[in-house]
Parts: C-alpha cells; sequence; structure tokens
C-alpha cells in the first residue's frame, strides 16, 4: 500500500473547508465560498494563493491560454471547488487534468453545494501513472 501524499497538508486544508461549510452550509454559490475559504486559509495560517493563472504548454510550446486552480496551497496542493448537489466524473476529469498540466502531485476537489455535508476527493497525480488503465477506466473506478 502507497503512502498518503500530503497527508497532514491536506488535513488541515480540508479542516478548513469544513469550517466553512459549517459556517455557511451549502446552498450559496461558488464565488461565496472561495471569498469564504480564503479567509479561513489566512486565519487558519495556510498559506496560499487565489486565482494564480497557470500557463499551460502544448508539445514543448507555451500556449497562450491558461488556467486558473481556486486555490494553490503550500505551493504544492491544488484545490478546486465546487458548489454542485453532487461531483460528477467532469469535475473529477477537470481536476485531473490540471495536476496532468503542472508540476503538483496532490488536488483537493471539494464541494460545498453537497447536503447535508461537505463532499471532498483527494486526487492524486500519480493516479494514472502507476497503473495501465486508461483515463475512463480510471475514473469508473472512482464511483
Amino acid at each position: 500500500m502507497s503512502e498518503i501524499i500530503y497527508k497532514e497538508e491536506s488535513y488541515k486544508i480540508i479542516g478548513a473547508c469544513f469550517e466553512v461549510y459549517k459556517q455557511k452550509g451549502c446552498g450559496f454559490t461558488e464565488a461565496v465560498y472561495q471569498e469564504c475559504l480564503a479567509i479561513e486559509l489566512e486565519l487558519q495560517n495556510i498559506p496560499f494563493v487565489a486565482q494564480p493563472k497557470i500557463e499551460l504548454e502544448y508539445k514543448g510550446r507555451k500556449l497562450e491560454q491558461f488556467f486558473v486552480p481556486d486555490f494553490i496551497c503550500l505551493d504544492k496542493i491544488i484545490v478546486e471547488i465546487k458548489a454542485l448537489p453532487n461531483l460528477i466524473e467532469t469535475n473529477k476529469a477537470q481536476t485531473l487534468n490540471y495536476l496532468n498540466a503542472t508540476k503538483y502531485e496532490l488536488a483537493l476537489l471539494v464541494n460545498f453545494g453537497h447536503f447535508p455535508q461537505l463532499e471532498y476527493k483527494r486526487i492524486a497525480n500519480n493516479q494514472l501513472k502507476t497503473n495501465n488503465k486508461s483515463l475512463k477506466e480510471e475514473l469508473q473506478s472512482w464511483l
């Protein structure tokens, strides 16, 4: 069994997310949770950058397009937030693409719109690199 990557760090970040959910519940827009989580991360002294622009490349060429994850915490964990009734495979695939496009090894996909509790997934960049499953097979294994 492999070691859980960034166990303590991700535990702290998820703890901050739980605090936001405890205070706000579900039913707000993603932008509200984005702002609340930024405040909570600051209060808990968790270093972060909110909505950084990350450059992309294709076959060694820099693209004009970029992507903007919700947070990069501790300079090593992507935090992607949602405000949906349930996470769907497209959300997981998006987050996995963010990992594959960057140097980061871990992403936390956090859904504040789920009732009656916060919904979250840990997604490690090594999930597809350590096996021979297709992306479709990997996503189906998460169900």
